[in-house]
């Protein structure tokens, strides 16, 4: 799908809802909630997103560059070619972006968003380098954006401790659904398109590389599971930052070995961070301004209605209703999925199933169309292909699996 087929989308369904509320429901004020909403959205774009993301850019794109002329990214590249050469077989062998994406998918991993965006990128132009058609989405950014998008989060750090602020008994006690539920929602995006793109999953190497890490997630699952909830934040937060800031000091030291040029490399790097951070305001502005007024027409607030009543008719529980606010908004809008998770607390109280639901609904995924405009808008790339239906069909399972675990989990 390309992105002009998404605005269209975007804009129509807002203005045929906006309409249609107008009409029948007599809402004198919704046009003007729409364009007030893209007047903030366009600002929030530029001043909430682009340049706070300017410094952290150019910070990780220099030592990006340090790390690169020191060796390092090729070292993790020849580590992790037996398996990324399978996942993402257009790209060549011992190619340093595969040191890149290991880079993106860690710090994902670890919570380290800051960190996360600069390495993916960074991963991102080295992908697009290797594309023969520049707009048109290749089949190795189309992989590595949708196990991005799915990205797995170890710790749930910033939604522990929002459950802690509005006095949950026991903050981290969905850590584990939001694991399951996040995993869930990874090997879903990895199987949809790796069928897509004929990548044989039962290959030897392949399937043996997803069961080590299956397996090693299980084991860090299990350790800190069994772990008192104060010591899971303080331990995941020294495990976290303290493998990031031993990274930047095993670039620079490596640097400093081979006697680079540390700081003159650093500056060339961090130069070529500030200018992606440019190139890719026009894209937010442009996807946050529609997602804007998707959000602000009310046509979530009619799928809510629609499910609550369909639910009611068939008999079933209908708790998980009044979570799904937060996974309807969390595709299109990750502010505004965090502020009705937060509401769900409020209203309905930290420790409610609906108050845990919308926490484990968070934590499953990442924003897929903020990511997708982020990504492929700082590369230019217009026709993303299947990249929208592989990311929303693994956001659809990991919501499914969030439900089912929440069930099992609170009740």
């Amino acid at each position: 799908m390309a992105l002009n087929w998404i605005w269209f989308l975007f804009f129509g369904v807002a203005f045929v809802v906006a309409l249609i509320q107008f009409i029948f429901f007599g809402n004198t004020d919704i046009f003007k909630i729409l364009v007030d909403g893209m007047f903030d959205s366009a600002e929030v774009a530029v001043m909430k997103v682009a340049l706070p993301l300017t410094g952290v850019m150019a910070f990780f794109m220099g030592i990006l560059q340090v790390g690169e002329k020191a060796g390092a990214i090729h070292f993790l590249a020849r580590k992790i070619q037996p398996f990324f050469s399978r996942l993402f077989p257009e790209v060549p062998k011992d190619h340093p972006v595969h040191g890149q994406m290991i880079m993106n998918f860690s710090a994902n991993l670890l919570g380290l968003d800051n960190a996360a965006t600069p390495f993916g990128l960074k991963a991102m132009q080295g992908l697009q380098d290797l594309n023969p058609v520049k707009e048109t989405a290749s089949n190795a950014q189309i992989m590595f954006l949708v196990l991005h998008s799915a990205g797995p989060v170890l710790i749930p750090l910033s939604i522990m401790a929002q459950r802690a602020i509005y006095g949950a008994q026991d903050a981290s006690d969905v850590f584990i659904p939001c694991l399951m539920a996040t995993y869930a929602a990874t090997i879903t995006g990895l199987i949809f398109v790796s069928f897509k793109q004929k990548i044989r999953l039962f290959d030897p190497v392949l399937f043996g590389w997803l069961f080590s890490i299956t397996a090693i997630l299980a084991g860090i699952l299990w350790y800190f599971s069994s772990l008192p909830k104060e010591q899971i934040d303080i331990q995941s937060k020294l495990f976290s930052n303290g493998i990031l800031f031993a990274l930047i000091f095993s670039f620079i030291a490596a640097a400093f070995y081979k006697k680079v040029d540390i700081f003159g490399t650093f500056v060339e790097g961090a130069k070529g961070g500030f200018e992606t951070s440019v190139r890719i305001i026009p894209y937010l502005v442009g996807m946050l301004v529609a997602i804007s007024c998707l959000r602000n027409s009310g046509v979530l607030d009619f799928i809510v209605d629609g499910m609550k009543m369909a639910v009611n008719y068939m008999g079933i529980d209908n708790r998980f209703t009044d979570a799904m606010p937060t996974a309807l908004l969390h595709p299109v809008s990750g502010s505004g999925s965090r502020a009705m998770m937060i509401d769900t607390m409020k209203t309905f109280g930290p420790d409610s199933f609906a108050g845990r639901l919308s926490c484990v609904f968070q934590g499953s995924a990442e924003t897929v169309l903020f990511v997708i405009a982020l990504y492929y808008g700082s590369v230019q790339v217009r026709n993303i292909r299947y990249t929208l239906w592989a990311g929303l069909t693994a956001d659809l399972v990991g919501i499914v699996t969030a439900i089912f675990v929440s069930y099992l989990f609170f009740g």
